[in-house]
């Protein structure tokens, strides 16, 4: 593990009865070869060929923006905007159905990080409530984690969620309610129950894969957090970027939730 000098979260007394965690989805639970989740939601088999070649091509175009050190925060959220928006109306129009999601996700290669299925049952088995903060589609997440008997009491997920009618249909998507990478925050979306989970918890745990994850928790309340990053690409170009967001940088064979275990546990 890489560590960046950081001394008033040094000496943080984490334990599993004093703390909660804020995790991101993509690439961070599941592996940085797995598939994402928008990718999980459209299998080529059930749901064509077209819609999945169209947002194959919206990748292309913004996965580089969004990856990006050096494009301003402002330009960069116009730019995820329209690529979650334009993603999500493909699904709308080209009729995305409750059932061929579902299908999908169950055929889909999604895959847990190493340790990430275990620590999960582990936090759960230690009343640890875990925040899944995804600007991924929610669906996809829930219907995963419940097929994996890894879906918990002391879980929220924080997503896109699809609604769809009583006959199965895909309703249009409110674009104004769009998660995306440069807005992930648990601030204000957070329900009554989880809240009072949280109030006796002195520290929380950050776990993302990208710079902009540091916001899922707010920025007043870093001293009072640990932030782990998973560097999976361009490591020796972005190691120093991580250092300066993240306490703690895991790459390469270190990026398990083993090392995490060992952190909380």
């Amino acid at each position: 593990m890489k560590y960046i000098t950081n001394n008033k979260n040094e000496n943080l007394k984490i334990n599993s009865n004093n703390t909660y965690l804020v995790i991101d989805f993509d690439k961070t639970i599941t592996a940085k070869e797995s598939l994402d989740s928008w990718a999980a939601s459209a299998n080529p088999d059930i749901v064509g060929t077209q819609i999945v070649e169209e947002m194959d091509a919206l990748c292309e175009k913004y996965e580089p923006i969004e990856l990006s050190h050096t494009i301003s925060k402002s330009e960069k959220e116009k730019h995820m905007e329209k690529w979650y928006g334009d993603c999500m109306n493909l699904y709308y129009k080209y009729g995305l159905t409750k059932e061929n999601l579902i299908k999908s996700i169950k055929q889909s290669k999604l895959l847990f990080r190493k340790g990430a299925k275990e620590f999960l049952q582990k936090c759960f088995q230690n009343n640890i409530p875990v925040i899944i903060l995804s600007a991924g589609i929610g669906n996809v997440i829930e219907q995963f984690l419940k097929e994996n008997n890894c879906y918990f009491e002391n879980m929220y997920i924080i997503s896109n969620f699809i609604e769809f009618n009583t006959e199965g249909k895909m309703k249009k998507f409110n674009q104004a309610n769009m998660i995306h990478t440069l807005n992930k925050t648990m601030e204000g979306h957070l329900p009554k129950q989880m809240l009072q989970k949280l109030q006796d918890k002195e520290y929380a745990i950050l776990i993302g894969d990208l710079v902009e994850d540091e916001q899922m928790i707010e920025k007043n309340k870093w001293n009072k957090a640990l932030k782990i990053g998973i560097l999976n690409k361009k490591i020796e170009e972005n190691l120093e970027v991580y250092q300066n967001h993240f306490d703690i940088v895991l790459t390469e064979e270190d990026a398990t939730f083993e090392i995490i275990d060992k952190i909380v546990f």
